[in-house]
């Protein structure tokens, strides 16, 4: 799972993060309303957010979101086990509701399935209401909800887990 290819969709270029990408994400990183949900709080500053891009688990990739203006966003897959990859995303608000997220997440679960992972799961806290519409509408299913699972910056928060198996990914 080291290598990140770049991937193409008919609106975006998905390419291997930087930690130079920090300043175009860093807007978004910090706003508390885009950060509401992960489960760590607002970046305070960009350097800060450039080591946390440079200091990436092994075995996660992350790809960068890249339209018209530059990084708008970013995905990230991580290998949990053989075959069985976590998920996650973020953009910006001013690319919300533009189908940009779902675009790009479908390019990288595409890529993943092609590359032998059998399984891909999403960790979602139960009011992220709009990630997890978007993980319905791309075929994830939600298997269970772990309680208290995450202490956070806005407290202990319950997780709801969704999947997607290769056979039944529609592409």
């Amino acid at each position: 799972m080291s290598d990140t290819p770049t991937l193409a969709t008919p609106r975006l270029t998905l390419r291997c993060l930087a930690p130079d990408d920090a300043a175009a994400l860093f807007p978004a990183m910090a706003d508390p309303a885009v950060m509401r949900w992960w489960s760590r709080g607002p970046f305070v500053d960009e350097a800060e957010l450039r080591r946390y891009f440079a200091d990436r688990a092994a075995g996660t990739r992350y790809w960068a979101v890249m339209d018209t203006p530059g990084v708008i966003g970013f995905v990230f897959a991580a290998e949990r086990r053989p075959g069985v990859s976590e998920i996650g995303y973020l953009t910006g608000p001013a690319h919300w509701g533009r189908g940009v997220a779902r675009e790009a997440v479908s390019a990288v679960i595409t890529h993943l399935f092609a590359s032998g992972t059998r399984r891909i799961f999403a960790d979602v806290d139960p009011d992220a209401q709009a990630s997890a519409r978007l993980l319905e509408r791309l075929g994830f299913v939600c298997e269970g909800r772990l309680r208290e699972e995450w202490q956070t910056h806005i407290g202990i928060r319950d997780t709801l887990l969704y999947a997607l198996l290769a056979r039944e990914w529609r592409g």
